[in-house]
């Protein structure tokens, strides 16, 4: 498998050359007693972006608010250390951060995930920036607009807008910091759209229309590449198992169709999630895969999708359950199978650090619940991560040191 891929340069060439016409009352004849100019270069074309070396990666977005919190940390030989130096030492090279707009006590707004980021530099690691353009958490089930864009829900040329400056905002000001960001997601996880109602796919005739997502895509898309052109953009989708015609593909196809922009594309893989979600129809038959089985279609159209597409695949965010004695299994046949894929880029873990028990205040708050989701209740712990309640990690993160 070749797993180095080399971050581009993008380098630009030109020469311009001009004389002054003379006078219309000049009767003299011009003449033109400069040398003849040198032939300008041809321009180089701007070069598509790749990737670094394999990135085995975690998102560790909760981070700042549990280390808030007291939470600490240790090596496998017990040594307590810095998060990322934890993670270092089981392997990992690359760290992704969401962004919210405005969220909850400012956890993973833009001033806390520029003190990450700049954590992240001093660890000599590589960054993914993922976002999500609400105040909280979007999926395919929500993609709730930020509170401070509600006046525009209607109008897509203002909500582009929108886009376009929150990303800009955000990435120059990490880039103002010396920040390198090598991958960019615009969006987290759309497969049913982005910024609801107004950036919703659209079904009609069986057939999926991401029209308005599109637009809404691409206003991030640019305002990414104005900041930062030489890292990888991309569109990130849930469930990177679902290779049914009506699944990732035409929403690959109709995305590219309607002319939206990559260098990448994201997926999540969760083996172990719950049965009603391990659904898809195979040969005329709709069948409940098990998670081994969700392995095996995932690395399959992984694969598929980079011939398809003629772009890298990065598994954005991998996740099994904690103690569960079939999760080290299936995440180290994952892990081997997908280091063999040429052009796969590499695998993040979500949220590894957390451990069954840690929950973020905002969890515990029903009327924030409420007010971001519209439900009043409370929520319970993560239950993928990948630590114990000690602050050490488990031998689930294993996988990542080779």
């Amino acid at each position: 498998m070749k797993k180095v891929f080399i971050l581009m340069a993008a380098l630009f060439v030109a020469f311009s050359c001009g004389e002054n016409s003379p006078s219309p009352t000049d009767t003299t004849p011009a003449t033109d007693t400069k040398p003849d100019p040198e032939p300008e270069p041809e321009p180089k074309p701007d070069p598509q972006p790749t990737t670094l070396t394999f990135a085995k990666g975690a998102d560790i977005s909760w981070a700042s608010e549990m280390v808030a919190g007291g939470r600490k940390f240790y090596k496998k030989d017990g040594t307590q250390a810095a998060l990322l130096d934890v993670l270092k030492d089981c392997g990992i090279n690359a760290i992704r951060l969401r962004v919210w707009v405005n969220p909850y006590k400012g956890w993973s707004g833009k001033e806390d995930v520029l003190a990450m980021a700049n954590q992240v530099k001093s660890a000599g690691m590589a960054l993914m920036i993922n976002f999500h353009y609400s105040d909280f958490f979007v999926d395919p089930g929500r993609q709730t607009m930020p509170e401070a864009w509600l006046s525009d829900k209607d109008n897509l040329d203002k909500m582009c807008q929108h886009v376009s400056d929150h990303t800009k905002d955000v990435l120059q000001t990490l880039k103002d910091a010396g920040v390198t960001v090598n991958w960019i997601q615009v969006g987290n996880e759309t497969r049913n759209g982005m910024l609801s109602p107004l950036g919703d796919a659209v079904w009609k005739n069986n057939q999926i229309d991401l029209t308005n997502f599109v637009k809404l895509y691409n206003a991030g898309y640019d305002a990414a590449k104005d900041v930062y052109p030489n890292a990888y953009v991309m569109p990130h989708l849930n469930s990177a198992f679902f290779s049914a015609d009506y699944g990732n593909p035409m929403w690959l196809n109709d995305f590219q169709a309607k002319g939206g922009k990559f260098d990448m594309i994201a997926f999540s893989h969760y083996p172990q999630m719950e049965e009603k979600d391990r659904k898809m129809w195979v040969n005329g038959k709709e069948l409940t895969l098990t998670p081994a089985q969700m392995n095996e279609y995932a690395l399959a159209y992984i694969q598929s999708s980079i011939t398809a597409y003629k772009v890298p695949v990065m598994v954005s965010e991998v996740g099994v359950l904690l103690n569960d004695s079939e999760s080290k299994g299936l995440l180290q046949s994952f892990m081997t199978e997908v280091k063999k894929i040429e052009n796969c880029a590499g695998v993040f873990y979500w949220e590894p650090e957390v451990d069954g028990s840690w929950v973020p205040a905002m969890y515990k708050d029903a009327d924030a619940i409420y007010k971001y989701t519209g439900k009043r209740e409370t929520w319970g712990a993560y239950n993928m991560g990948a630590f114990t309640t000690g602050g050490k990690p488990t031998s689930v993160m294993d996988f990542f040191s080779d």
